[in-house]
């Protein structure tokens, strides 16, 4: 029947960034119960039953040493999940089980730290393997002769669907190393390297190897560590004899730390024309659908097919989430509100896990007959080959074996399956080899080198206590100070592999020169000098001449090569005075933002400026990015962060969002991409361009190029927003409006009447209330007439009209007019209440109608506003970010101004226009009474009189309203002001 995996979820404290927010707790414990409280909704609140539910929120202090220790029984420290689940782990790896540990959860949620921990607070991974070398040397104190223990290690990074072997310096091949299957162990990578490990010692040094690795590749490349899963295989081999007899178990402990979980449920922009790829959320998508299939069948469902074979990840996993292996997973869970939906993602995903079983067995076999096995094998395969072109008879035996079928093969299948038994055979035979040689010779090979790669270790150490040095600041603060470059002393020339001779500080990747900058260290005191047309920035800005380091400084070199200056001497003097923190990956980025202008619109401290700080942090560096790749691909592109306030999108409420605009430096054409869209093109970007650096084909049709958007894709011209107060009173709108887009800037003007009407659409000029609370009940009948546009930018040669009017799901959207840009849109739609009630007369009374118009470019744009290379073209632009005020709608007092001036020249002109109506009515009684003609009705001239004045009362009336209600906005004399006019 098997067993379940087991299932244990964690909760840590609130992190920096979720205290700054004031974020509320939605996370309780209780036993082996969490239960998550949706913050939108606190009666909603749902209930999970794991394994495990460790809360390690609070209730703890830290020691002088740094270690955290519980001060409250409920306070789950790191000895207490070892004991749990790393201790099983280790007892299963000794009976010669496979074992699997699993870390799940969003980015940031405390997963490194369960698994791995940090100083005292050592996680299951150390711990473990601690404590397997510790049983080691007892057992090999009163082993008997011939009893061998062996550990080896290998450590892996799967990306894009590419695996890394990330113990190897080596470049990894065009399309990474290939998974292959064998008959009998199932999947696994081929030519990867396993590095035989003696201590403990050993393994934190290789760990620390393949994370510095991983850590130049992934700034190399620009890849994010988040994206990427990591796989660290530890096998333990024990061979004793006992009468004679060899025997061997063997168990593989893998840990898996998964790529944030937040990246599972978007695979990019909804609509966009090209999708993030081709792969890099495939594995954690089908993960999840592995886990559903395993979860089903588990619970007796019959039939659910496992897609194992659907990701790279997945089949690697295959034992551990299905197969010979006994299987732990750990839930990393954020406590924030703002982190609901992704932590209630979390718990369903590991509830699911919970009802997989697997079926572990232990791993042992005679040695002697592992051996047997293996030449017997390699024979056969041997006699297939010499067999295979021989006609068919031979081909069909071949596929028979290899494919499990008989069958006539094509030459090509035959080849195929040729070099398959090869790759077989020259396994196996590598298998042999291995087993040929005693573990001794194996580990006197492997010291030699884990002794120079420890030393160096230990004298880097050491020299970073005294000499001046750089250390990098990554996304991933579990990739922080990973890669060090000294400043010696003399003269250190920074720049990339071209550089001849080599530099002395070598940093590949965007935007990086042969001879990018000169770092001098003359007495301790060190300066760094740019070289021409180098991109340095310095405490976020742009460093133009030589400067003097001070110990933290914050250095980018390029476009993603981000240090940290650390001067040992000056840290001294400085720690004596007050505690010395190390910056943030968030904090130099917030202080580049803050320098180009684009924290000054988000500078307050409420929680919508806090999110728009955190979105610029994470945009501004993906969009420098972007830019680079542009320049050395000369795409003839550019990008722009701008800020979209939710007014410019017709939206009362909601925060400001960060979008970017694409500008084509050749003919004046613009989009505007929202963070997901440009997101999801950036990941292509990239891997278009990891090819170009590694020389493979990497440009592609422009309909699959990610840098490329059709001039025909529709792009908002801007808006108009019409006040519906006096459709509230039943009086018509008539007007011709600005146009402007979201910085406030006019792109033409639209010609609109709202006219109210009678159900069959005819106009009824004479229906009016004195008060709105009169139509509360009654039917409302009224046109929206949009008649056309003049004056739209002459780029755009097709356009149309859309709004959403009160509860509207979908949009009203007019034709679209081809050929012109003056179209006449000659649109009606007429709009009809039974009754109407009070929410409706709200929103006539507070809201205004938002028309946006559409349009799309013409292919050559303006024509040619720009030739050459794209940096050229890019030089001419003024800055990378433009900031404008009217982003986020500029200052709010001015922009309420401009409002209202608008709102009182339009009632002012219906006032002049009832003013008119009476004083012509007033002529024609005077003309009558004049002549003493009895032509006129008096009365009904009178009533006609009063009608008119009552219109002419509405309309001060909601000018006098309005103001009271702008007054706070404006101050006493702008209000004043406004009635006076």
């Amino acid at each position: 029947m098997g067993e379940n995996v087991k299932v244990a979820v964690r909760v840590r404290p609130f992190n920096q960034r979720e205290n700054a927010r004031n974020a509320k707790l939605i996370i309780s414990m209780s036993g082996s119960t969490t239960e998550i409280s949706d913050p939108a909704n606190k009666g909603n609140k749902k209930k999970f039953a794991f394994d495990y539910s460790y809360w390690s929120h609070d209730g703890f202090t830290e020691e002088a040493n740094g270690y955290l220790k519980p001060t409250a029984s409920k306070y789950a420290d790191q000895m207490v999940v070892f004991n749990d689940l790393g201790k099983g782990v280790l007892a299963n790896a000794w009976k010669g089980y496979n074992c699997s540990l699993f870390a799940y959860g969003q980015t940031g949620s405390g997963k490194s730290y369960s698994m791995v921990g940090y100083g005292t607070n050592k996680g299951i991974v150390p711990i473990s393997c601690e404590e397997l070398f510790k049983g080691i040397e007892e057992k090999r104190k009163n082993a008997e002769k011939g009893n061998e223990y062996q550990v080896t290690l290998t450590m892996l990074e799967i990306y894009n669907e590419q695996v890394r072997d990330l113990l190897s310096s080596k470049s990894a091949p065009k399309g990474g190393l290939k998974v292959r299957q064998h008959p009998s162990k199932g999947f696994y990578v081929d030519g990867v390297i396993v590095a035989p490990v003696d201590s403990y010692a050993d393994i934190d040094g290789k760990i620390q190897e393949g994370t510095r690795n991983r850590t130049v590749a992934a700034t190399n490349m620009n890849a994010t560590s988040s994206r990427a899963h990591t796989i660290v295989t530890i096998n333990f081999t024990q061979k004793t004899v006992a009468d004679g007899q060899s025997m061997t178990k063997t168990s593989s402990i893998n840990l898996v730390d998964l790529a944030g979980s937040e990246r599972a449920d978007s695979t990019g922009a909804t609509g966009d024309r090209l999708k993030e790829g081709s792969a890099i959320n495939q594995s954690l998508s089908t993960l999840g659908n592995v886990i559903k299939a395993l979860a089903d069948l588990g619970s007796g469902k019959k039939g659910a097919q496992v897609p194992y074979r659907d990701s790279v990840l997945t089949k690697l996993l295959k034992n551990a989430l299905g197969g010979n292996s006994k299987t732990i997973m750990i839930a990393a869970l954020s406590p924030a509100d703002i982190n609901y939906d992704e932590t209630l993602s979390t718990l369903r995903f590991a509830d699911r896990a919970k009802s997989i079983k697997t079926q572990a067995m232990i791993n042992e076999s005679p040695t002697d007959k592992l051996i047997r096995e293996l030449r017997e094998e390699n024979l056969r395969l041997q006699e297939m080959l010499k067999g295979g072109g021989g006609g068919g008879a031979a081909a069909a035996a071949a596929g028979a074996v290899a494919a499990g079928q008989v069958a006539s093969q094509s030459s090509e299948e035959i080849e195929e399956m040729k070099r398959t038994m090869e790759e077989q055979m020259k396994k196996n035979q590598e298998e042999l080899e291995m087993m040929k040689q005693t573990w001794e010779q194996r580990m006197n090979e492997a010291n030699a080198t884990n002794q120079q790669s420890n030393e160096q270790q230990k004298q880097q150490t050491e020299k970073m206590k005294t000499i001046p040095h750089f250390w990098n600041l990554n996304p991933d603060p579990a990739l922080n100070g990973m890669v060090v470059h000294f400043a010696d002393k003399g003269k250190s020339r920074v720049g990339n592999k071209t550089a001849e001779p080599p530099a002395d500080i070598q940093l590949n990747g965007l935007n990086l020169l042969k001879e990018h900058a000169i770092v001098t260290n003359k007495k301790d005191t060190v300066t760094i000098a740019p070289c021409h047309g180098a991109k340095i920035v310095l405490n976020g800005e742009d460093l133009k001449v030589e400067k003097l380091l001070h110990h933290n400084d914050r250095v980018l070199f390029g476009s993603n090569h981000l240090y940290v200056f650390s001067h040992p001497k000056e840290y001294a003097k400085l720690a004596k005075k007050k505690k010395v923190e190390p910056p943030t990956y968030e904090d130099a980025q917030a202080e580049m933002a803050k320098n180009v202008g684009l924290m000054k619109l988000a500078k307050g401290k409420s929680a919508e400026d806090l999110l728009l700080q955190e979105d610029l942090i994470e945009m501004m560096p993906m969009v420098n990015e972007a830019n680079a790749m542009s320049e050395e691909l000369d795409k003839k592109v550019k990008f722009d962060i701008e800020l979209i306030s939710p007014q410019a999108r017709g939206q009362q409420g909601g925060r400001t969002e960060v979008c970017v605009k694409v500008r084509n430096l050749e003919n004046g054409n613009e989009w505007m991409w929202d963070r997901n869209k440009f997101i999801n093109r950036k990941y292509l970007m990239q891997e278009m361009y990891q090819n170009f650096i590694e020389g493979n084909d990497w440009d592609v049709a422009k309909e699959q190029d990610p840098f490329w958007e059709p001039a025909n894709s529709e792009v908002l011209i801007g808006s108009v927003h019409i006040y519906l107060q006096s459709l509230a009173y039943l009086i018509e709108v008539e007007e011709n409006l600005a146009i402007t887009d979201f910085k406030g800037q006019e792109q033409g003007h639209l010609s609109i009447a709202i006219n109210p009407c009678n159900k069959d659409g005819k106009d009824n000029e004479d229906d009016f209330v004195e008060d709105p609370d009169e139509l509360i009940g009654k039917s409302l009948y009224f046109k929206v007439c949009i008649i056309h546009a003049r004056g739209l930018p002459v780029k755009f040669n097709k356009s149309f009209c859309q709004f959403k009017f009160y509860l509207d799901d979908k949009y009203t959207i007019t034709e679209e007019v081809t050929g012109t840009s003056n179209p006449d849109f000659k649109y009606e739609k007429l709009f009809s209440f039974k009754a109407v009630t009070k929410q409706l007369l709200e929103y006539l009374s507070t809201s205004p109608l938002v028309i946006e118009i559409w349009g799309r470019q013409k292919e050559e744009g303006l024509g040619k506003v720009g030739t050459g290379p794209t940096k050229a073209l890019m030089a001419r632009e003024k800055t990378v970010y433009k900031v404008n005020k009217g982003a986020t709608g500029g200052d709010a007092a001015t922009s309420e101004k401009e409002k209202l001036m608008i709102e009182l020249s339009m009632y002012k002109r219906r006032a002049e226009r009832s003013e008119a109506k009476v004083s012509k009515i007033r002529s024609l009684i005077q003309d009558a009474k004049g002549k003493k003609k009895n032509t006129l009705q008096l009365k009904d001239v009178e009533e006609s009189l009063r009608q008119n004045s009552h219109r002419l009362r509405a309309a001060v009336r909601m000018i006098q309203q309005m103001n009271r209600a702008r007054s706070d906005n404006l101050g006493q004399n702008t209000s004043q002001a406004c009635i006076l006019q």
